[in-house]
C-alpha cells in the first residue's frame, strides 16, 4: 500500500505525466464516443477543398468530405489498432519473458536466442510483405503489428523476472512446493507489472506510427478511415505542394499522429519515473 501511495504521489506531481494522461484520456474518449456523434464521412459533395469555416470546422478534402469527421473516425481506427497490437504483443511477449527469466540453462538460451533473432529482423519490410499477402484489413494490420511488437515486451519481462526470482520470498514459494505457473503469474508477474505496463504504452504509440506508415504506403484498409489513409490521399493529390495549399488536409492528421505518440510516450515515461526510486530522487 505504501508503494502504491508513493507511486500516486510522484505520478500526480509529474507534469509531463499528467499532460500525457489527460491526452490519452481525451484520445480514448474521442475514439469511443466521437463516432457515435459524428456521421461517418461517405460520398461526394460540392464543398471541395473548403478552408476551415463555421460549416466545416476543419475544412474539407478534394471530394468535399469533412476533415473533422475523418479525424474522429481515424481516432477510433488508431485506438483499435494500438489496443489490439498491445494485447497481442502482451499475450505473446509476457509469458515468453517469464519463462526465459525464470528458467536457467539451455531453455533460457534457446528462448533468449529466439528473442534476439526476432529483434534483429527488418520489421518494416517484413510488415509490408506480410500485409500484402494477408490483405489490407485493419484487423490484419493490428495482428501484424502485435506479432512484431512482442520481443521488446519479452525482453523487459525477462529482465524483471530475473531480478525478482532471486528474492527470498520466491525461494520460500519454491520450498513450499508451489507450482511454477502459480509462482510465475501470481508472485512474479504482479511485481513486474510496472515495467511491463510502461512498455505496453510504448507499444501502443509505436503501433499507431507504424499503422500510419503502412496506410501511407497503400497497405492499410481502404474501407476504414485512418490518419495514415488521409495522408496518403493528400499526398496522392499533391496537396502538400499545390497552390493554393490546402494545409488543413495534410497538416491536421499529421498533428494527430504526433499528439497520439507524444501523449503515450509521456505517460509511459512518467509511470517509469514514478516507479523508479532513482528517478524520484
Amino acid at each position: 500500500m505504501k508503494e502504491r501511495k508513493g507511486f500516486l504521489y510522484y505520478f500526480v506531481r509529474n507534469r509531463n505525466g499528467m499532460i500525457g494522461m489527460i491526452g490519452v484520456l481525451l484520445i480514448v474518449l474521442i475514439g469511443l464516443v466521437g463516432p457515435m456523434l459524428i456521421t461517418k464521412p461517405d460520398g461526394y459533395t460540392q464543398d471541395i477543398l473548403q478552408a476551415p469555416s463555421a460549416l466545416h470546422w476543419l475544412g474539407t478534402d478534394n471530394i468535399g468530405l469533412d476533415i473533422f469527421a475523418e479525424l474522429i473516425w481515424g481516432a477510433r481506427t488508431s485506438l483499435y489498432v494500438s489496443v489490439m497490437a498491445m494485447l497481442i504483443a502482451g499475450v505473446i511477449g509476457v509469458p515468453v519473458g517469464l519463462l526465459c527469466g525464470y528458467n536457467t540453462g539451455w531453455l533460457r538460451e534457446v528462448i533468449d536466442g529466439f528473442i534476439d533473432i526476432f529483434m534483429t529482423l527488418p520489421m518494416l519490410p517484413l510488415m509490408i510483405i506480410i500485409a500484402a499477402v494477408m490483405g489490407t484489413s485493419i484487423t490484419n494490420v493490428a495482428i501484424i503489428l502485435g506479432i512484431f511488437s512482442w520481443p521488446q515486451l519479452a525482453r523487459v519481462t525477462k529482465n524483471s523476472t530475473m531480478k525478482i526470482r532471486e528474492m527470498q520470498y520466491i525461494e520460500a514459494c519454491t520450498c513450499l512446493g508451489l507450482s511454477k505457473p502459480r509462482i510465475l503469474f501470481k508472485h512474479i508477474l504482479i511485481n513486474a507489472t510496472g515495467p511491463v505496463f510502461v512498455n505496453m504504452t510504448l507499444v501502443m504509440a509505436s503501433a499507431v506510427l507504424t499503422e500510419a506508415s503502412l496506410s501511407f504506403l497503400g497497405l492499410g484498409d481502404p474501407t476504414t478511415w485512418s490518419w495514415g489513409t488521409m495522408l496518403k490521399r493528400a499526398w496522392g493529390q499533391n496537396a502538400v505542394i499545390s497552390n493554393p495549399n490546402p494545409w488543413w488536409w495534410w497538416l491536421l492528421p499529421s498533428l494527430c499522429i504526433v499528439v497520439y505518440v507524444v501523449c503515450f510516450n509521456l505517460l509511459g515515461t512518467a509511470i517509469n519515473d514514478s516507479l523508479s526510486p532513482k528517478s524520484r530522487e
